[in-house]
């Protein structure tokens, strides 16, 4: 019984550990771009709508009801 004990606890620790390391969604590659980019960035709404400018380059991230629409404008 305590070796069943150990070996579950085991397994939640290691099934936990996999499930912390995640990839970055498009919203935060887009933004950490941006900002090393040097751009301007505009919150709204409380972080549902993100605005984010360069010189040549305007994003527009907007999040409703879950659903994450991106816009990008590159200017030639």
């Amino acid at each position: 019984m305590k070796n069943l004990i150990i070996i579950s606890v085991l397994t939640i620790f290691i099934g936990l550990s996999f499930t912390s390391c995640r990839e970055k969604t498009e919203k935060e590659v887009l933004i950490e771009k941006m900002e090393e980019e040097g751009a301007e960035i505009k919150v709204k709404d409380g972080g549902d709508k993100i605005k984010m400018e360069t010189e040549d380059t305007k994003v527009k991230i907007k999040e409703d009801d879950g659903e994450t629409k991106i816009k990008v404008k590159k200017d030639n």
